[in-house]
């Protein structure tokens, strides 16, 4: 049965940018608990990093106490601090290593496995998760060039259609919305051909090629924001953590550089082109959308109260590596700090313009002034 949707409530997307994006993905969880906002998430999607973040938080909502005001004492306890002890991991290595050295174990299953084990998702599928909010992990099927969702509700690739009530274990889902390409995909899902349902413009429905088999990538292959699932929605929360772009002052001449630079080019503007989008969806509308990003000076629009955030400091942690490996403690403290401070600034900007500010940082030993 369709789980159904209040698109009247609030959703968030929460940016794909590797270990980093989970940390500062982690500051705007805080943040949105201390405002009472997170039981008014109808839904959350999530790329890569944000998935980790999402794929714990999907597996300790039921543990979250909340209160009559709509906080949750326990989520530091039970979501933020298993997150940071996880970010001292080298995920992508180990997966590299031990993928290429176990018998019959890809790389894709080495990072599911370090998922189930050390992300404390043990097991549970995707029918474990809550009803509300809706936990939306987004990939990229290599096989069409399009994006899949994966949640309670339906596995769904619109040229192949969909399966309802997917079995999927979270700790797929997670891998295969965070399968970095080359070296970390692709994540493969076997289904039975049968339990796919068809869709209006599903031209690829039914074909066992494309079907029964899918190859997976990093969900930032298609959409490093995860706005398709959650554009629709009256009030709208985006974290976004991805990668910043970078101007030369010398172009690149080697061939494969130049393939790269061009990469990121096209990557950059697909990004600049959803965000545009986004706004102007929400402009002169009743409808209420916060983006707060990792590269952004929040000092040019400062919200009365707000953290002191140098826009020197912020610049480098939107530099820092988008990697699977160990951050240490500072790195750690202070991007979760610079996500605590982006969020309350947009969110206090435009959604809850009355609610009091910070009264300092989640942790104060990393602080950004």
């Amino acid at each position: 049965m369709p789980i159904p949707t209040n698109r009247d409530r609030f959703a968030l997307a929460m940016s794909g940018g590797g270990f980093r994006a989970t940390l500062f993905h982690c500051g705007a969880l805080l943040r949105l608990n201390e405002l009472g906002l997170l039981p008014e998430l109808e839904r959350i999607a999530s790329v890569s990093g944000g998935s980790i973040v999402s794929g714990r938080l999907a597996a300790r909502w039921q543990h979250l106490n909340f209160d009559s005001a709509g906080h949750a004492p326990n989520l530091k306890s039970e979501v933020i601090d298993p997150l940071r002890t996880f970010c001292k991991r080298n995920v992508d290595m180990m997966a590299i290593g031990l993928g290429g050295l176990l018998p019959g174990l890809s790389i894709g299953e080495m990072l599911t496995r370090t998922y189930d084990e050390h992300l404390g998702l043990d097991g549970m599928t995707l029918q474990d998760m809550p009803d509300v909010p809706q936990f939306i992990f987004m990939s990229t099927n290599l096989q069409t060039g399009r994006a899949v969702r994966l949640s309670k509700a339906r596995l769904a690739d619109y040229r192949l259609g969909d399966i309802q009530n997917p079995q999927t274990p979270v700790a797929v889902a997670v891998a295969a919305s965070s399968a970095f390409p080359p070296v970390l995909s692709p994540v493969e899902i076997k289904t039975d051909i049968n339990s796919w349902t068809s869709l209006q413009g599903a031209d690829l429905h039914g074909k066992p090629k494309y079907a029964k088999k899918l190859l997976l990538t990093d969900g930032g292959a298609y959409d490093n924001l995860g706005l398709e699932t959650v554009d629709s929605f009256k009030t709208l929360l985006i974290s976004d953590a991805g990668a910043p772009f970078s101007t030369q002052s010398d172009g690149d001449t080697l061939w494969h550089q130049q393939a790269l630079r061009a990469l990121d080019i096209a990557t950059d503007q697909a990004r600049a082109l959803r965000k545009r989008h986004i706004f102007l969806q929400f402009s002169g509308s009743d409808r209420k959308l916060a983006f707060w990003g990792i590269d952004q000076d929040i000092n040019t629009h400062a919200a009365p109260g707000g953290l002191p955030c140098p826009f020197k400091v912020t610049r480098k942690l939107g530099q820092i590596r988008t990697r699977l490996n160990k951050f240490s403690n500072r790195e750690q403290g202070q991007l979760i700090n610079w996500g605590y401070a982006a969020t309350d600034n947009a969110v206090r900007n435009h959604i809850l313009p009355n609610a009091t500010a910070p009264d300092g940082w989640p942790y104060p030993a990393q602080k950004l002034s």
